[in-house]
């Protein structure tokens, strides 16, 4: 059973629906307590960090999800359920995440330019992913596939070996997927990256 996290900050209903067209046993739960029966868990993120990582503090989720973890079974991040995984966000002011991955969440800098047009922020629309190790997300998806981004803040990584994926925008190349043990996330949007989306679900749906 892959169990999708409910704490009123996420894409729900089209991240269920992606596992439901693959085949795979989905549910949207709001409770934590179903946390335990899950063989794989989906952290969704939609909206300001601060106020995802308070809806899930709020929600009693934060220890089910980190003794999910610890368990060994894995985890998927959508987007700023990517960012809560780091130590802390620059967002509004500096927010302490789940500290699951050293590293923290900074906002794309003003002015920055590109072929001569400036780069608006957030960072929204189809960008290529630079495959950095072989994760299992990414099994069978061939390097600089095109996906989906919608974001204004990004994940500066502590230790390189925990970056999957990357992705430039304009002067900045950015972790665009995560891969430590168990633990997997991307910054980009799979339920909205069409063929190459619902590939990586499958992949993370038969690991």
């Amino acid at each position: 059973m892959i169990n999708i996290i409910d704490y009123e900050m996420g894409n729900l209903r089209s991240v269920e629906k992606a596992f439901e067209s693959l085949g795979f046993a989905v549910r949207v739960s709001a409770d934590p307590q179903d946390i335990a029966s899950a063989d794989k868990l989906v952290l969704p993120g939609v909206g300001a960090f601060a106020d995802c990582v308070g809806n899930l503090r709020k929600g009693g989720f934060v220890e089910p999800l980190l003794a999910h973890v610890e368990s060994g079974k894995p985890l998927l991040g959508i987007c700023v359920g990517m960012q809560m995984l780091f130590d802390e966000s620059e967002e509004f002011g500096q927010h302490p995440g789940l500290g699951l991955i050293p590293g923290k969440v900074v906002r794309f800098p003003a002015g920055m330019v590109e072929d001569g047009d400036r780069l608006k922020v957030p960072h929204m629309g189809w960008n290529n992913l630079l495959q950095k190790k072989s994760s299992p997300l990414f099994a069978g998806v061939a390097d600089e596939s095109f996906v989906y981004f919608v974001h204004s803040y990004y994940c500066q990584a502590e230790n390189d070996a925990d970056v999957a994926a990357s992705c430039r925008y304009g002067e900045i190349e950015f972790c665009a997927s995560l891969w430590r043990g168990n633990i997997m996330a991307t910054q980009f949007h799979p339920e909205k990256s069409q063929s190459i989306g619902l590939h990586i679900f499958k992949n993370f749906g038969e690991i």
